[in-house]
């Protein structure tokens, strides 16, 4: 069966650290589920729509594939849940009650969590343990004194016993090799190769294996 993933957005989130996480893990044949977390209209007019839209912080808009319904959403339906970044977005989704719930049942469930840039900000507000992060440094005073902060790309924390992978990443410059790895930790490195040759990626920009 296909591996499915959720990918969380809100009014804010940062375009690339979105799109290049749903490319890439539809390209790798997992099912990706994208859920607006704000409910009700957006401020910014698109009302109109069921979800609504999503204006990212670029100015980009985006429809989401659903509202998120926490009953519908957790890792009994899903094996990975991604949670994009940028400052406001994040903001919405590290104060989320809802997603903060998701965070601590995916991790607790086994399931790999992915958050970059400031999206590990919902690590602290949903309690995590202390283990290895990064993130955007604008957010690192609020991550450092609760977590092992480190300045890698990537930072895969697995070590935690009885707990699942937390993936977390720097911002829109590592967001392809923050999607290849959770590809990786999804469908295995062959795959993961598979994807990231044909989109080109330059060979010369390592990424954690």
């Amino acid at each position: 069966m296909a591996k499915k993933a959720l990918i969380l957005i809100a009014d804010g989130t940062e375009e690339m650290e979105f799109t290049i996480a749903y490319d890439t893990l539809v390209r790798a044949g997992i099912e990706c589920t994208s859920a607006n977390v704000q409910s009700g209209g957006s401020p910014y007019g698109s009302v109109g729509t069921s979800p609504a839209l999503v204006v990212c912080s670029r100015g980009i808009k985006i429809l989401p594939d659903t509202t998120l319904q926490p009953l519908e959403a957790g890792p009994d339906r899903y094996d990975a849940l991604v949670i994009p970044g940028g400052l406001k977005g994040a903001e919405a989704l590290s104060q989320s009650t809802e997603a903060q719930t998701l965070v601590r049942e995916y991790i607790d469930g086994g399931k790999i969590v992915g958050m970059i840039c400031a999206g590990t900000l919902a690590a602290k507000t949903a309690g995590l343990p202390h283990q290895p992060v990064t993130s955007h440094p604008v957010v690192q005073n609020s991550l450092a004194p609760v977590f092992e902060y480190k300045d890698d790309s990537v930072v895969v924390s697995d070590k935690v016993e009885g707990k699942g992978t937390l993936v977390t990443s720097r911002g829109p410059g590592s967001a392809f090799p923050f999607a290849f790895k959770l590809v990786e930790l999804l469908c295995g490195k062959a795959k993961s190769d598979e994807v990231r040759d044909p989109m080109m990626f330059p060979p010369s920009i390592p990424y954690p294996y």
